[in-house]
């Protein structure tokens, strides 16, 4: 009973958490409303692959190092920083000036490029997914401080740790389903290349913001 009560009460924290617009709203809408249904889903299983990383290991107690570690924790919220900035940047200069972006952040252009997915679009988006995530330790010191409060007296911290962390997962999962389907319905407008560059730029000024910002906080 202990266990079920500790898994509403958890649901409901990690459920404003992820109702909150923040840096994984924004890529996965981004990619989905560009057209990049199978990258999209890999942006979405890659966050995911992170949050479920993150507190394994917070229930393995490793991610403690982190709030025991100044040098580790400043390592990795640089490497995070740098990494936003310039995923944000990249997102800004693709459609820049004459539009010699990448080919495959553009939506296709064609009927038969309609069901084409880009190169690597399931597993490209898995990877920025998940290191957009690994490389925030703000995550990893939010499973550190809340994680262990939710997890009952008396039982396996380890098996309660990860099935807690499995709740927050799911949500996201969930949340996920509607970001998508509401930027698929977009799509009609974004085919505009004035759309499309506007979304890129907003896109990569709020990367830009999340790196900038995790660069200069304490």
């Amino acid at each position: 009973m202990e266990m079920t009560a500790a898994l509403w009460s958890f649901a409901l924290v990690v459920g404003l958490l992820t109702l909150t617009p923040g840096l994984d709203t924004a890529l996965i809408l981004r990619t989905s409303a560009l057209g990049h249904r199978r990258r999209a889903w890999g942006v979405v299983l890659g966050i995911q692959t992170g949050t479920l990383l993150w507190g394994t290991l917070t229930s393995a107690g490793v991610t403690a190092l982190l709030t025991a570690s100044r040098v580790g924790y400043e390592v990795l919220r640089w490497a995070g920083a740098a990494y936003l900035v310039w995923m944000g940047i990249g997102m800004l200069r693709a459609r820049a000036g004459d539009g010699d972006g990448a080919r495959d952040e553009q939506e296709p252009q064609s009927a038969a490029d309609e069901g084409k997915a880009p190169a690597g679009g399931l597993a490209a988006g898995w990877r920025r997914g998940l290191l957009t995530n690994l490389l925030n330790p703000k995550v990893g010191v939010f499973y550190v401080a809340v994680l262990p409060q939710f997890i009952p007296a008396g039982a396996p911290h380890f098996a309660a740790g990860v099935a807690l962390t499995c709740v927050h997962v799911l949500e996201g999962l969930l949340w996920s389903v509607v970001l998508v389907g509401f930027a698929r319905a977009l799509r009609g407008w974004l085919r505009r290349p004035a759309a499309r560059r506007a979304m890129d730029r907003v896109t990569g000024v709020v990367v830009v913001g999340f790196g900038v910002k995790l660069a200069v906080s304490d």
